[in-house]
């Protein structure tokens, strides 16, 4: 009698969101539960690829005679630990999206082609207590045995891979077998020391941060938000609590919002800790990222240290995650896997049984309503750590003032008072480039993109124009393509025409700019860090990647050039935002010693969110913003997901939304807890030559509006139009 077929439901890296049925191998004897998780290589159409084995199931939908088999298994054990799959599993669903490429795409880039994991150990050779005392004149008939032995001599030792590069095998284990050389395996870290977790002393904490450590359990889940305000020591709570975890023989995941971040926060760390660390980045060679993934998933890595796709790293013992910034729109994913990685951080947490800590001196309204719930524990950090005091605010009235390259008079005051006594500036503007525009001053043409809703914007130092949504890049024109006129002026201010125009006006003074222009210059953050670090009087000036995270104790004074663009947008959102990067900006200043001030440059003084931003604080500033989205029924009151679709014409896209939202409608009809709005316009809506339009759909219960994407995502599939268009979901969506 035949045995029963065994399925195997496998993981392909494809558009399609549906699980792959494989067989077995027919001489495979083994338990089949025992492959879940394990990659295999399977044929997929007419080519073979790598897969992940997710389930096994003891039927298809598919004819048995139909049914291919699995070719090879790569791997001897599971790849990722069950919770991680699960928690794969229940993020693809969460987002609507094929479970195949978020698994897959996840994976160093060496594990998504079929590789085996690194050896995390390293082999080499070296002369044995024969072979260095070996006579010159033997092995004069084997001149390659010879210079293998005389290059040993030289270097001592050399790694296997080099050796065998220059040498045959058959030579390498002859001399071996003879005793004239011996491997040595090695570890790819030095181990620590036995036992030995820190490398110096903690701090002493204040009170309050003694209370917040008292408060914090570190055994179970439970979900912390460490509210505290701008250097008031949250990074030494998460110091002590991740010692804790160490001495417990347990490995920790911290998640930072920016790559900017990672060499202060790498440093503080590596001081800290005498235990292995790794890092984990977009910025590293495929080769570094897997060795570091590799290291976290033998647990040889004690702490992980990552931006937003490290919450996907396997760990074999975990114990604690860190979130800083939590707050943070960089965590969420906006484009492909549309995932959150704070709320995933969340999620394994819970389904791994530790504890998390979300840290943030202004958390978002989703983990404040969290606390309000009961979902989260706030635990409050009111005062500056040391001597520090809070930032005096000072705001400049922009109107009616001269403020050439938009930096008023009162401002460049301050900074020569602060660069007088020997102390740094921090100057705010979240626009690159030299200039947000180029008009011609006798017709009034503008420099636009061909292909956005945009206008160009002026690199001066490159000399180009370009577009800083679709990357487009022009010459300057050298007169007005209109009216042929000479006369084309560049309005606006950008980092690089302040950096300009403060090294003018302070010509003995080090002015550092800090944008994502001059950050891809390989040890250019390093760089700042050193330079602000010595002390020497300078002025930093940068975008939003200058405002979090970062320690300048000789910084006294920021200078925020524009306050005013989160009051025009016409995102719900964008209060929130102003709010957090001008609180995040403003805690740079005054975090030594010395007392800080902040100077905020505004055309809408009177503005009444500016004013109880600046007279009450962000606590404040959050709650009546949190009691307005109460009241209009808006995240996190209600729940959203946006149905994307773009074409290079706009009908196309627009008329795929109208089906979808006929399509949703008959599945759940309209109604006060469930509510469609849209096709609209995306508030950009051409960008890189694609018309852009976007459907709403809001529900009171998180259960229904997953219910109704799930149902909904099928007849999307099936839509005939979609060869004309791209289109994607993106739910509890950040950007409109």
């Amino acid at each position: 009698m035949d045995r029963p077929l065994t399925i195997a439901k496998i993981a392909i890296a494809s558009p399609l969101r549906t699980l792959f049925d494989y067989r077995l191998p027919d001489d495979f004897n083994g338990d089949a539960s025992g492959i879940v998780g394990l990659r295999v290589a399977v044929p997929f159409r007419r080519r073979q690829v790598t897969g992940m084995v997710v389930a096994i199931a003891d039927q298809s939908a598919v004819a048995n005679e139909k049914l291919r088999a699995i070719e090879t298994f790569i791997d001897c054990e599971p790849l990722l630990p069950p919770a991680l799959l699960e928690l794969f599993i229940w993020a693809a669903q969460y987002y609507q999206y094929p479970l195949g490429d978020a698994l897959l795409q996840s994976l160093p880039s060496a594990l998504r082609r079929g590789d085996g994991l690194p050896e995390l150990q390293q082999k080499y050779w070296l002369l044995t207590d024969k072979g260095m005392n070996l006579a010159p004149n033997t092995l004069r008939n084997a001149p390659r045995q010879r210079a293998l032995i005389d290059l040993l001599a030289d270097q001592q030792r050399v790694e296997d891979k080099l050796l065998a590069s220059q040498f045959s095998r058959a030579i390498i284990s002859l001399l071996e077998n003879r005793q004239l050389i011996a491997a040595q395996i090695v570890n790819c870290e030095p181990p620590s020391d036995a036992g030995m977790v820190l490398r110096e002393s903690p701090l002493a904490l204040s009170d309050e941060q003694q209370r917040a450590m008292n408060a914090i359990e570190l055994r179970r889940f439970n979900c912390w938000l460490l509210y505290g305000v701008t250097g008031s020591g949250k990074t030494e709570i998460y110091l002590q609590c991740i010692e804790q975890v160490l001495h417990a023989g347990r490995q920790v995941l911290v998640l930072i919002p920016e790559i900017s971040l990672t060499p202060q926060t790498e440093q503080r760390f590596a001081e800290r800790f005498a235990v292995p660390l790794v890092v984990l980045h977009s910025g590293l060679s495929d080769k570094q990222r897997l060795l570091a993934w590799s290291r976290a998933r033998s647990g040889e890595a004690k702490i992980v240290l990552g931006t937003r796709s490290a919450i996907f790293t396997p760990l074999a013992a975990s114990g604690l995650i860190v979130v800083d910034e939590e707050q943070d729109g960089s965590y969420k994913q906006q484009d492909g896997f549309r995932y959150s990685a704070r709320d995933l951080a969340v999620m394994r947490a819970r389904r791994e049984d530790i504890p998390i800590i979300l840290g943030s001196a202004t958390p978002s309204l989703e983990s404040l309503h969290n606390c309000d719930l009961g979902r989260y524990r706030a635990l409050y950090l009111n005062n500056r750590a040391g001597l520090a005091k809070p930032a005096d605010w000072q705001v400049v009235d922009m109107r009616n003032q001269a403020t050439p390259e938009g930096i008023a008079s009162d401002t460049l005051a301050a900074i020569e008072q602060t660069l007088a006594r020997s102390e740094q500036v921090l100057v705010f503007l979240n626009r690159r480039g030299f200039a947000p525009a180029v008009l011609c001053h006798s017709c009034g043409w503008v420099a636009e993109c061909r292909d956005c809703d945009a206008r160009m914007t002026l690199h001066r130092g490159r000399n180009r124009l370009i577009c800083h949504h679709c990357d487009q890049q022009l010459p300057p024109p050298p007169q007005c393509p209109s009216c042929k006129s000479p006369q084309l002026v560049a309005t606006g201010e950008g980092t690089e025409r302040s950096e300009m125009r403060l090294q003018q006006q302070f010509p003995q003074v080090q002015v550092l700019r800090v944008d994502r222009d001059t950050t891809q210059k390989r040890g250019y953050m390093q760089q700042v860090f050193n330079t602000a670090e010595s002390g020497v009087p300078c002025i930093l000036i940068g975008t939003q990647m200058l405002a979090k995270g970062h320690h300048f104790d000789r910084v006294t004074l920021v200078a925020i050039l524009d306050a005013d663009s989160g009051l025009l947008s016409p995102d719900f959102r964008a209060g929130e935002r102003m709010g957090q990067l001008l609180t995040q900006v403003a805690g740079r200043s005054g975090r030594g010693r010395l007392a800080g001030r902040v100077l905020l440059q505004t055309h809408q003084p009177d503005h009444p969110a500016l004013n109880l931003l600046l007279e009450r604080g962000y606590r404040a500033f959050a709650e009546q913003l949190l009691e307005h989205r109460k009241i209009q029924q808006l995240p996190p009151y209600r729940h959203l997901a946006l149905i994307r679709a773009e074409s290079g014409n706009a009908q196309h896209a627009e008329q795929f939304l109208r089906r979808a939202r006929e399509a949703a409608g008959q599945l759940a009809a309209p109604s006060p807890k469930l509510a469609y709005l849209g096709p609209l316009p995306a508030l950009m809506e051409r960008r890189a030559g694609r018309y852009r339009y976007v459907l709403r759909i809001e529900a009171d219960q998180r259960s229904s509006l997953q219910n109704l994407l799930r149902c909904l995502m099928p007849v999307l599939d099936r839509q005939p139009q979609q060869r004309h268009l791209r289109w994607s979901v993106d739910v509890d969506a950040l950007e409109l």
